[in-house]
């Protein structure tokens, strides 16, 4: 049975904080919201939990699992970053857009496309999501709520509470969200190209 913590959307309780973070060290499954939908996020290293992210959301192998991180400088460390690539990540973040990137060799073969060698990476505008990675001190592995055969992601954590209270540790009830995912902008080589149109903006794009 998940624990379900009311964390404040904008001053998050640091008690709660800590103890949502002792549940990721340990090894669990969390359900929390970020800038756009809610997602699951999981401890970077622990093969068990992101399997279990696989099992709920039914995912192949193919699918880019994402970085959820407090900054650039944490993102660094995992994907390779060029000068415009920087520019306009940091242009967009903190927001709500996932980037796929080519992977540093240090990056667990688990957690990459095994053809591309990509991974996404994601720095949400969201005061709950940057606590519990300050409070973590590195990134957490991660995936939007979506459900199999829905169009949709999840946005109430009363639904997630709902329907997935036998599937994972922990459900943080940050408020309503959108239904909408992040924005995702591939971008592993020298082309720029929008695989999901979400919540972020791609005006820039036109500029």
């Amino acid at each position: 049975m998940a624990q379900y913590f009311h964390i404040h959307h904008q001053n998050p309780q640091h008690r709660l904080i800590q103890q949502a973070v002792e549940i990721v060290r340990r090894g669990g499954l969390v359900a929390y919201p970020t800038d756009s939908s809610y997602a699951l996020g999981c401890h970077l290293d622990d093969k068990r939990a992101v399997d279990r992210i696989r099992r709920i959301r039914k995912l192949n192998r193919d699918h880019n699992f994402t970085l959820v991180a407090h900054d650039l400088k944490q993102i660094s460390q995992f994907a390779k970053i060029d000068n415009e690539q920087f520019r306009l990540i940091k242009a967009l973040t903190p927001g709500p857009y996932t980037f796929i990137l080519a992977a540093k060799r240090l990056v667990p073969n688990r957690l990459v496309h095994p053809k591309r060698r990509t991974i996404g990476i994601r720095i949400p505008d969201n005061a709950i999501v940057q606590a519990l990675l300050a409070e973590l001190g590195e990134p957490i592995m991660s995936s939007s709520l979506i459900l199999p055969e829905a169009e949709l992601a999840m946005a109430d954590p009363d639904d997630i509470r709902a329907q997935l209270e036998h599937d994972v540790d922990l459900v943080i009830d940050g408020g309503l969200g959108t239904l909408e995912p992040s924005t995702v902008i591939d971008w592993h080589d020298t082309r720029l190209r929008i695989l999901r149109e979400g919540a972020g903006d791609i005006a820039f794009l036109n500029k």
